[in-house]
Order: C-alpha cells, then sequence, then structure tokens
C-alpha cells in the first residue's frame, strides 16, 4: 500500500469520525433531549478547552518522545471509548464532561495527522504545497460520506450517530499503526536548553510580530469556524415547526444541504495552492474573512422553500471560508517553522484556532442565543443569530488588513527560527 493511499485512508476516516456526529449533535441535543442553549454552548466549548492544551501538548510528545503514527493511534482508540459511552449518559451535566473527554482525545489528532501525513509525503520525496491538499480533499469527503449515513439512516436526533463515529474512530486507531512512521526530531539534538528539553520553543513564536499577529486573529476567527456547525442543522430543523416548511426535502434531511459544505471544500482545497501563490497568506486569509460574513449573511435570508438557493449558496461560500483559513495556515505553519518544532507549532496554531477561538466562540454565542434570540416558548430568533455572527466576521475582516500588513506576506515563504 502507497504511502499516498494510507493518508488517503488516514483522512477519510479522521474526518468521517467527525462528521458522523459534529453537525448533527444539535439536532440531538435540542430536539431530541431539549436541553437549553446555554448548556449547549458549553458542549460545543469541549473542543475549545481540550484544543487549548491538548494538541500543544501531544506536539511536544511527538516531536521529543513518541512516534506521531502511534501516539495518532492511541488517540483514536481511546476516543472510540468515549463514543461508545455517550448514548448512555441521560443529563447534560455528565454529557458534557464525556464530551469533554473524547475531545481530549479527538482535537490533538487534527494536528497529528498532518504532521504525520508532512513526514510521510517529504519521505517519498513529495512537494507538501502540493501534494496534501488533494489528499486532504478525502478526508472532507470521508465527512460527507459520515453525514449521509446518518442523515439516510434517519440517525440525525438518535443517539446511534455516536455508535457509528465510535467504530471507525476504532479502526482509525488500528491502523494508524501502519501510517508512516514519524519519530520524534528534537530528541536527536544535543545541549538543549530547559526549554527545548519541554518542547516549549515553538511558544517563543509569540515573539515574532508576524506569528503574534497570526495567531491573535487566528484565534478571533476560529471563534466563528464552528458556529454553523453548532447550530446549522437544528436551525433547518426548527423549519419543521412552521406548516409552510414541514414537508419539504430540505427540511427532512437538513444533513444532506449542509453537506454541500463539504462538497465545496473538496473544491476549494484544490485552490488553495494557486492562492497562496498568487496572493500570499495575508490576502487568502483576508477572503476567508469575508466567506464567513457571506456564510451568515446568505443563512440569516434564507429559508428551504424560496429561499433555499441562498441557503446552498451559503454551503459553497463555506469552502473557501473554512478551507482558506484552516489549511493555508497550517501551511504556514509548516513552511514558516524549523523542522524541529513543527508538531509543536502546529499544535499551538489548532491550540488559537480551535482552543481559545472555539471555546470563546461557544460559550458566548450559547449565551448570547439564551439572552436575545431566544423567544419565552423556546423558539429562536435565527434571522438576528446569524446576522449577529455575519457582523462579527465583517469587524474581523475590516481590522485584518490593517494589523496584518507585513510585506514578508507577499513573498515567498521561508522558515524563520524563533528566537
Amino acid at each position: 500500500m502507497s504511502i499516498k493511499f494510507r493518508l488517503i485512508l488516514m483522512n477519510f476516516m479522521q474526518f468521517f469520525i467527525w462528521g458522523a456526529w459534529l453537525l448533527t449533535i444539535g439536532a440531538y441535543w435540542f430536539q431530541n433531549k431539549h436541553w437549553s442553549g446555554t448548556q449547549f454552548g458549553a458542549i460545543f466549548s469541549t473542543m475549545g478547552i481540550s484544543a487549548i492544551f491538548m494538541p500543544a501538548i501531544t506536539g511536544i510528545i511527538a516531536d521529543r518522545y513518541i512516534n506521531a503514527e502511534r501516539l495518532y493511534g492511541v488517540m483514536h482508540i481511546l476516543g472510540a471509548l468515549t463514543l461508545f459511552s455517550i448514548p448512555f449518559v441521560t443529563n447534560p451535566t455528565t454529557f458534557f464532561w464525556v464530551i469533554l473527554l473524547n475531545m481530549i482525545f479527538y482535537m490533538p489528532t487534527l494536528s497529528l495527522s498532518i504532521t504525520v501525513a508532512y513526514a510521510g509525503l517529504k519521505s517519498a520525496g513529495n512537494d507538501v504545497i502540493t501534494d496534501f491538499p488533494p489528499i486532504r480533499t478525502i478526508g472532507t469527503f470521508g465527512f460527507i460520506v459520515a453525514l449521509w449515513v446518518v442523515t439516510f439512516s434517519n440517525n440525525e436526533t438518535s443517539a446511534n450517530q455516536f455508535y457509528i463515529s465510535g467504530a471507525v474512530a476504532l479502526a482509525l486507531g488500528l491502523f494508524s499503526f501502519s501510517l508512516p512512521r514519524c519519530p520524534p526530531l528534537l530528541g536527536k539534538s544535543t545541549n538543549k536548553t530547559i526549554k527545548e528539553s519541554l518542547g516549549l520553543q515553538a511558544f517563543s513564536l509569540f515573539k515574532t510580530p508576524k506569528f503574534a499577529i497570526f495567531f491573535a486573529f487566528s484565534l478571533l476567527l476560529g471563534a466563528a469556524l464552528q458556529l454553523t456547525n453548532a447550530y446549522g442543522d437544528t436551525f433547518i430543523q426548527d423549519f419543521k415547526k412552521v406548516p409552510a416548511y414541514a414537508g419539504l426535502y430540505a427540511v427532512k434531511h437538513p444533513a444532506l444541504i449542509m453537506s454541500i459544505s463539504q462538497f465545496s471544500e473538496m473544491g476549494f482545497i484544490l485552490l488553495i495552492p494557486l492562492f497562496l501563490r498568487k496572493f500570499g497568506i495575508k490576502y487568502v486569509m483576508l477572503i476567508s474573512m469575508l466567506a464567513w460574513v457571506f456564510r451568515f449573511g446568505l443563512f440569516a435570508f434564507g429559508n428551504p422553500d424560496g429561499g433555499l438557493w441562498m441557503l446552498i449558496l451559503s454551503c459553497i461560500v463555506y469552502g473557501m471560508a473554512f478551507d482558506f483559513f484552516n489549511i493555508s495556515g497550517s501551511l504556514f505553519i509548516e513552511t514558516q517553522t524549523p523542522p524541529e518544532i513543527r508538531g509543536s507549532a502546529q499544535g499551538v496554531f489548532m491550540m488559537m484556532v480551535n482552543g481559545f477561538g472555539a471555546f470563546f466562540g461557544s460559550i458566548t454565542s450559547g449565551f448570547l442565543i439564551d439572552k436575545f434570540f431566544t423567544y419565552p416558548d423556546h423558539s429562536k430568533n435565527w434571522h438576528g443569530i446569524w446576522l449577529t455572527f455575519a457582523a462579527y466576521a465583517l469587524l474581523i475582516a475590516v481590522f485584518f488588513p490593517f494589523a496584518f500588513k507585513n510585506k514578508y506576506s507577499e513573498r515567498p515563504l521561508q522558515p524563520v527560527v524563533p528566537v
């Protein structure tokens, strides 16, 4: 089995695991369990909490002590066990702790999968900038397949989605031990300082202005990344309560509509190398921010009938909004940092985006929805919710070009050694 094919299988299962429940957990929460929005915000914050420290910690371990592919496999096996236990949870407090434990195991695998993929491609003499994006598109396809499996098996509001996810997580955990070897590199150096011994060199990147600005906006935009994942499916599910929309196909299978977002990802991922070379990281990130404005704005005015085109267009825009930031950001880290700390640096990037950013976005959105956009009958003002999210993304886009104005963003990417 070739390295590329093994990495393709890895990416397919990596995102199948997430796709089986990430977009539909909101429907399970609100439509099945009928728990509150503030509590749900706390559930989605578990991604942020775990991503604040786990990717950085596992990055340090992978740089210093253990082969990244082995650590990756162990994390998925442990994650599978927690997924299998979720259907037995009967109250929101316990649900929070179980999901948090699952996220502690899953979130680091996002950055570890990148580390393993880049190491495998390089060992085979491939160029990560041109060869990784097509492989990554298969991960998005895995996400789509998971969504379809869940929606066409009528499990969008069922606990079965967690069994489906857990089975694939267990399979990937076992498969991971056949992935290309990715041994620690930091351990090969001698005369290490205390900082080097602890694997904390990557945090020195904050001393470099371009990285400080990059990580700051990573946090701010990270707050927006999971909002439609958290609320998109249940937003469309809520149209069932309106007689004029209740019988429409889009309302019966909202996950199918949401999966258009992942098809869009597959297309835009392939455009990333072209956009990076033509515009540089600064303008690719700015395009992503503006795309988030349209993503939320189209949801605000769309509906499953005459406004279905807005929902579909919003899903198409999502590919640009999500991938232009996430994948370009990881490539920026890969090409701007020395090999010895790239695992840790990818972990720090994940910490800012899916850690502090996701935590801030989840907690704040849950509070705002309960406080200002929930009616006495517990229905929600989705128009106001999406417009508020759009306004937030627009503010980030307005300030970003003025803060991130260094000329390096328009020059060929070269590694920078942190001090």
